[in-house]
Order: structure tokens, then C-alpha cells, then sequence
């Protein structure tokens, strides 16, 4: 008979067998084994603590080298450490991907940052002025253009309380009696109510009538016709100011120049996400701000007279800008470039009681920027020439297709020539001729050619671009195929919309050194408490050493200790969603 005593270690000693209760091997090469290996260790509270910074990391990069501490004023050496000296002789951070999918740790924390970003555009903090709360600002989707029928649900009224969760009964997909089928044969209809997990949602209705190609040359041009977009709104606007007689603003440029500028311009805050059928649609925070005439960079309310309409109205102005992409050999008259039909722009309201608030937008917002392609199923790394097999299909399901656009579209649209078909030149070879005396500089030569005009020449050209104008634009859609032609960030912002995220990082950073100052440890307090961070500096030379956990065990061991930390988070800003009579998920970006 066993004991029922535990073997945990008591203060009151008691007798009984629990110290000599069979205990089951474990073996070091499975996760257990190896996790019980490190916590039996003597330094395991110093390792837990040094990868602290890193424990919730899926694959946290390893660093090795020397870190000195060096005075400014004189340049002495203060302190100097070698990561040899510390926990598996190497320094833990995190890897710092945005994408949920690679590494939930790290793109909590570039949500929480891309919540504070975007909501300080709006209400100020974070260095922006709080006047900005006064600005007209409206939250703006633009979506892509039909490239073919897709399944759908739509639901022409929700009365739902969680979008997440809908249940309302939808309209049919693409219920028409006229259609019958297309040219390839297939029904050109579908009347099923399609559930929010249908698997189909996205899929064309016929892969060879979809139009793959114009839909990944769309997803490498949308962030040019964001740009163009943009500026034909603040064109529309300056037009506005000039017909209601404000007059333009002379502002000074960093070459002392003068140059006079329209009274207001637009801020923003985008983010894209992927839809189902793997377009891009863009969510944008749309700010108008005025002009300081003597200081570029203030950001200052706009003149008199603006208001939300007069935004929204530019908007929906600039919605109608299309171009024509450069010709390719598939398509010599390129492809169109514009918005679809869909075009929601609502007012963004600040009491936090109307349809749309600022931190429900920038939750929105800061939620995409850690997604990527998985909405269509496709999670691959760059692809190559030696992987590109496995992904791209021509005739295969609509992501394969649309990678195998991409693929074919960014080939090499020029071959160069055979020596053996090339015309000879009839230009005389160089050698000596008769003296002559250039026109152009006045040189004496027996050079075929002026050997001054020709070095001015060549000076010339070596100044110039290395990339012809004539080089293939659509070159770049293999670089991206593995995010099916979109090439751009899913989070930008314009400069002077709100702060940085290196701002937000760099007060992370010196919130945790001063919060651990009375703990000092080898590999996480880099700077004694006598030194002051204004006249020190720390100067590390170090190396790239690995990626990922040692084992198994220490990933489990760093990432519970990391869940458990989460837990107690969560517990806190619950306790301060119910003080401050919020919801809890309110409260968990706010306190980021």
C-alpha cells in the first residue's frame, strides 16, 4: 500500500513511505525528461529569469559575444561581460514576429503596440498632441474588384449580438434563374446558404472562368492605387479650401527654400487583410490635419470650416481613380487598377458611444496586422525556384492558381540574343587614326573617339540608376508569390500620423531595466544601479548563435512560466476593466 502523502517538501516533518515510493523513470530525450532534467538543476531560478524576455517565444533568437559598458564623456570601459559567463552562454530575445501563426507570443505583443499606434492618431498621447481628438476622422475600407463569381454569405440584416459567432440565416450565394452554366460547363449559380466555417466561402464558382492573373497583378498594385488614392483626396480638399477663399500656407523646406502648400492635408493609419478568395482590402483611420506654416512636423487641427462630411466627400472622390498597369507580353495593354464597388467610410466617434469609437477601430486594425494569407489556407515561406513545385498549379485549386500567376507573370520577359545572331557593329574598331581635334572640347587625338568627351560621358552614366526604366516591373510578383502578389506592409501609417513603434519598443525597454534594477542579473541588467543611462553606453559586439529552444523541455519550462505571467495579466486588467466599468477586452489593449 502506497503513501497519500505528498512529495512536496513540508515545514512539520512526518514519517512515511512517500520518500520511498517508487518513482517512475524519466527518460531525457522526451519533453518531461528533459524539462525535469533543467528544474533539478541548481541555476534553474537564474535561467527561468534570464529568459524571461524571450520565454513565450516560439523561436527565440540566440546571441553570443561581449557587452561593455562605457562612459560618454571620457570613453572608459565601466563594466564588460561575455555571454560565456551566463545561463547556456548565450543571450535570449525574442524573435519578434508579427504573424500569429509563427509566434502568438510576439504578435500579442505587435498587437498591443499597433492598438496604442493607432488609437493615439486618434485621441493623442504617446507624444501626439491630445487636440488631434478634434480633427475629423472617419474609418474607411476600400476593397478589390470582382475578378469572378465566389461563394459568399451574405446577410442583409444581422441580429446577432457576436459577428464572431453569427447565426443569422443568409441570402443564397448567387441565386439567378436566368444563368444557366458557363463556358467551361459548370453551373453558373448556387443556391446554398453557406455557414460562417464553410470551407467553400472564397472559392470561384469556376476556377477557369476566374481571372487569376488580374488578381495578383491587383494585390502587387494596390498599394500604389492606396497612394494615388490619397493623393487625389488631398487634391479634392485643396481644391475645397481655395473655392471657400483660405489661402495657401508658405512653409520653409529643409533647404531654406519657400514653397507654398494647401491649408490642410490627411494622416492616416492603414492596415490590408486577405480576404476568402485571397484579394486585398485595405482598412484605413483617415485623419485631416492642417499646415504649420514655420513648423513642418506639428500636427495642428485644420482650418475653419472642415468638417467629417467635407473628408468623407473626398474620399468617396479619390474611390474613382483608376490606371492602367505597363504592358506585359500576356496582356499588352496591361491590366486596370481600381477599386470595387464595395466603399464603407463612417465617422469615427470619440465618447465611445456612437456606431464606430477609436478604440474599436484601433482594435480592429491592430487584430489584422497580425494575420497574413491564412484565411486562404496557403502558410509557406519565400518560394524558389526548387519549392515553387509544390505550391504552384495551373490547373489545381485557386491558391495554386494564383501562385502559379505569380510565377509566370514575374518571368523574365526578355531573353538577350545569341552572339551568333547578333548584327556586327559597324562602327570602326579602335585604334590609331589621323591627328584630329574634337569639336566639342577642343582635345588633340588619334583616338577614334574624344577620350575627354567619352570619360565625361561614362562619369555620366555611372551616376545614373542601375535599374533601366525598361526593366520588367511585374518582376517582383515572384519575390511575393508566396503572399499571392502583395508585396507591402500590413500595418502602415503616414509619418505624421502618430508615433513609432521603435518609440514604443525603446520605453518597453527602459520600463523593464529600471523594473528589474533591484534584481539584478547577468544577462538581463545590463547596466549597474551607479551607472546613469545618459552617460553610459552599451556597446555589444555580438554574434548570431542559434534559433529555437536547446530542447524540448526548455521550451516547455519558458513558456508555462510565460502562460502563467499571461494568466496573472489578464487577471489584473480584468480587475481594472471592472473598477473602470469596461469590458475586459478593452481593458487588455489599453493597459499594453
Amino acid at each position: 500500500m502506497a503513501s497519500t502523502l505528498d512529495l512536496t517538501p513540508r515545514t512539520t516533518m512526518a514519517r512515511g513511505v512517500g520518500s520511498n515510493a517508487d518513482v517512475p523513470p524519466v527518460y531525457a530525450y522526451t519533453a518531461a525528461g528533459s524539462a525535469f532534467a533543467r528544474a533539478t538543476r541548481p541555476d534553474y531560478f537564474g535561467w527561468i529569469e534570464h529568459v524571461r524576455a524571450a520565454a513565450g517565444c516560439t523561436r527565440p533568437v540566440r546571441l553570443a559575444g561581449q557587452l561593455l559598458t562605457i562612459e560618454q564623456s571620457t570613453g572608459r570601459v565601466l563594466d564588460q561581460r561575455h555571454t560565456d559567463t551566463m545561463p547556456d552562454a548565450a543571450i535570449y530575445t525574442a524573435c519578434g514576429n508579427r504573424r500569429a501563426t509563427v509566434c502568438p507570443s510576439c504578435a500579442q505583443t505587435y498587437q498591443r503596440d499597433a492598438y496604442q499606434l493607432l488609437r493615439a492618431g486618434l485621441v493623442g498621447g504617446k507624444g501626439v498632441p491630445e487636440t488631434v481628438a478634434t480633427h475629423p476622422a472617419v474609418f474607411a475600407t476600400f476593397t478589390a474588384p470582382s475578378f469572378g463569381p465566389v461563394h459568399a454569405r451574405a446577410v442583409k440584416r444581422h441580429t446577432c449580438g457576436n459577428r464572431k459567432r453569427c447565426d443569422c440565416r443568409p441570402e443564397p450565394c448567387h441565386a439567378r434563374r436566368d444563368a444557366g452554366h458557363c463556358p467551361h460547363g459548370r453551373p453558373a449559380v448556387c443556391w446554398a446558404r453557406h455557414a460562417p466555417d464553410d470551407t467553400v466561402l472564397g472559392q470561384p464558382l469556376c476556377l477557369d472562368c476566374y481571372d487569376h492573373d488580374h488578381q495578383v497583378v491587383w494585390n502587387l498594385y494596390s498599394g500604389e492605387l492606396w497612394h494615388r488614392t490619397k493623393q487625389a483626396a488631398e487634391r479634392w480638399l485643396a481644391k475645397l479650401a481655395r473655392r471657400r477663399g483660405i489661402p495657401r500656407v508658405e512653409v520653409v523646406t529643409a533647404r531654406g527654400n519657400t514653397r507654398t502648400v494647401p491649408p490642410v492635408r490627411l494622416s492616416h493609419g492603414k492596415a490590408a487583410e486577405f480576404q476568402a478568395r485571397a484579394a486585398v482590402h485595405f482598412h484605413a483611420l483617415v485623419r485631416l490635419d492642417g499646415v504649420h506654416p514655420t513648423d513642418p512636423t506639428a500636427v495642428i487641427p485644420p482650418p475653419a470650416g472642415f468638417t467629417v462630411a467635407d473628408l468623407e466627400d473626398a474620399l468617396r472622390h479619390a474611390a474613382h481613380v483608376a490606371f492602367a498597369t505597363p504592358g506585359h507580353p500576356d496582356r499588352p495593354d496591361g491590366w486596370p487598377i481600381a477599386w470595387g464597388e464595395q466603399l464603407d467610410i463612417r465617422p469615427i466617434t470619440l465618447t465611445g458611444g456612437g456606431e464606430v469609437t477609436d478604440s474599436m477601430v484601433a482594435g480592429y486594425l491592430a487584430k489584422y496586422a497580425t494575420k497574413s494569407t491564412e484565411v486562404t489556407g496557403h502558410r509557406s515561406v519565400r518560394l524558389t525556384a526548387d519549392t515553387i513545385g509544390d505550391y504552384a498549379d495551373p490547373d489545381g485549386d485557386h491558391t495554386a492558381r494564383l501562385i502559379d500567376a505569380c510565377w509566370r507573370i514575374g518571368r523574365p520577359t526578355g531573353t538577350p540574343t545569341p552572339l551568333l545572331n547578333r548584327p556586327r557593329d559597324p562602327r570602326p574598331r579602335p585604334g590609331f587614326v589621323q591627328p584630329w581635334e574634337c569639336p566639342d572640347c577642343g582635345t588633340h587625338t588619334r583616338y577614334a573617339a574624344c577620350p575627354v568627351c567619352v570619360a565625361d560621358r561614362q562619369a555620366s552614366l555611372d551616376t545614373e540608376s542601375t535599374k533601366p526604366a525598361t526593366a520588367n516591373p511585374y518582376a517582383r510578383l515572384r519575390r511575393w508569390a508566396h503572399m499571392l502578389g502583395f508585396g507591402g506592409h500590413f500595418l502602415t501609417k503616414a509619418r505624421r500620423y502618430s508615433v513609432t513603434f521603435q518609440l514604443l519598443r525603446d520605453t518597453r525597454v527602459a520600463f523593464r531595466r529600471h523594473e528589474d534594477q533591484d534584481h539584478e542579473h547577468p544577462g538581463r541588467q545590463l547596466v549597474d544601479e551607479h551607472h546613469n543611462d545618459d552617460t553610459t553606453l552599451i556597446v555589444g559586439t555580438l554574434t548570431f548563435a542559434g534559433v529555437g529552444w536547446h530542447t524540448t523541455g526548455d521550451a516547455l519550462l519558458a513558456n508555462t512560466a510565460a502562460a502563467m505571467a499571461r494568466e496573472r495579466q489578464a487577471t489584473g486588467r480584468e480587475e481594472l476593466a471592472h473598477e473602470l466599468a469596461t469590458t475586459p477586452a478593452d481593458a487588455a489593449l489599453a493597459a499594453a
